[in-house]
């Protein structure tokens, strides 16, 4: 374990694409102590104490993950919970059927929700409560007080077995407007799809709503299909002027990405999408051991001004915290748009650096991290921790938990015909 450790202690020095800008924040010999101090580590403390090295990255784009040997499932305490003030309510029951939505913590072993905060603020790490992700800390204890209409109660936590993801991708009509929700942009093939098969009805409807409050990100070319829809007819730039993004081209990273990307071009049947991943590829091929480089995306970028269809005439994008990577290119590029209104929370802001890379270990350990960074880190316009800020900011309080306030909203605005773009 000392010997992967270290290993990944070189990718993020070297490979991670921002090595240079948060050299000497990481500290590699207090984390090599703590691994030597305990030769029998199980793999599970192992991950713990490198998800700790990591979080002095600051970057929520990396991930180390570990095969499930041990615990056979990924464990979970089968609901979610959301700060508001001093209190975590409850969002969410997905196994645990003890607790009902809107039941609150006030306690947690033996904590109060801000004494927790600031006992657990470098893996809160967030500048408001409503962007905050309580799981991993949920499960670091084994009970709570949660307060109902009958009063406060000790509550002994349950442990189960993660349920596997399956995404959505949805079209269904509401009060005469196109509902889309889309929880990731993973699947090119299947968005495709959507878009092929709701054709007659996405182009007769002049109203939209798109929901991407929780979207996993996957591939910008996703949701490519979608673009011309959400702009005006005369079109739009989607470009960022003396925005660059800078490719880590270590020989390393080459090694990692290139098979990767050999194996979506063989599962990818859409063929814009197949364009885009033989251009990636062919960048990585061509630049493989040159350090950070500017692609050249050729033909690919000079399609950035699009112009777009007559219907819709009206967009409304839903946005939250849960919507980050590609999530967060598409909420960006949305907002570039005169007819697209977004409304709801920031995104999740994870684009500072993306385009992740795995690395794998026999043991049955990954690390996934960014390969690539953009050049507005330089001026201070980065989004980490921001995230993409939508045109009207809805806060998340416990009345989302009985009501869909940022659907009323939605509808409210496409009522009235109103548009709040840039």
């Amino acid at each position: 374990m000392e010997t992967i450790f270290k290993e990944i202690i070189q990718i993020m020095h070297n490979d991670y694409a921002g090595c240079k800008d948060k050299e000497g924040w990481d500290r590699p010999e207090y984390f090599i102590r703590k691994i030597r101090e305990n030769r029998r580590l199980s793999h599970k403390e192992f991950k713990q104490i490198v998800e700790e090295y990591l979080l002095d990255f600051n970057d929520n784009h990396i991930h180390f993950i570990m095969e499930d040997a041990e615990d056979e499932k990924q464990k979970s305490r089968g609901f979610k919970v959301r700060r508001y003030e001093d209190r975590l309510y409850v969002t969410e029951v997905e196994t645990e059927d003890r607790l009902e939505l809107g039941m609150s913590f006030v306690s947690i072993g033996g904590y109060s929700i801000p004494e927790l905060k600031e006992r657990h603020h470098r893996l809160l790490n967030e500048n408001h409560a409503e962007r905050e992700n309580w799981a991993s800390i949920l499960m670091f204890y084994s009970e709570g007080e949660v307060e109902d209409e009958n009063g406060t109660r000790t509550f002994t936590f349950g442990v189960f077995d993660k349920k596997p993801y399956v995404p959505t991708y949805s079209v269904e009509e509401r009060e005469g407007v196109a509902f889309i929700t889309i929880t990731d942009f993973a699947d090119p093939d299947a968005i495709v799809k959507l878009v092929e098969e709701n054709k007659g009805f996405l182009e007769a409807t002049d109203k939209w709503i798109i929901d991407v409050r929780v979207n996993y990100g996957g591939s910008d070319s996703s949701f490519y299909p979608f673009i011309p829809y959400l702009v005006p007819e005369e079109g739009v730039e989607l470009a960022e002027p003396g925005n660059t993004m800078l490719f880590n081209c270590t020989e390393a990273n080459a090694n990692r990405i290139l098979p990767e990307l050999e194996a979506a071009l063989t599962a990818t049947d859409d063929e814009q999408a197949k364009w885009f991943l033989s251009v990636f590829k062919r960048e990585w091929q061509q630049n493989r051991g040159k350090g950070f480089v500017e692609f050249d995306f050729g033909d690919m970028m000079s399609d950035t001004f699009v112009k777009g269809t007559k219907h819709p005439s009206s967009v409304i994008v839903l946005s939250d915290v849960f919507c980050g990577s590609s999530g967060d290119s598409f909420v960006e590029a949305a907002k570039k748009s005169s007819k697209v209104t977004v409304i709801g929370r920031a995104t999740m802001g994870l684009n500072d650096y993306a385009n992740l890379v795995t690395a794998k270990w026999a043991e049955g350990f990954e690390l996934m991290y960014p390969s690539s960074r953009l050049s507005r880190i330089d001026k201070g316009e980065g989004m980490t921790g921001v995230g993409i800020v939508p045109h009207e900011y809805i806060p998340w309080t416990p009345e989302h938990i009985v009501e869909d306030i940022d659907v009323k909203k939605a509808l409210e605005l496409l009522s009235r015909n109103e548009i709040i773009a840039d």
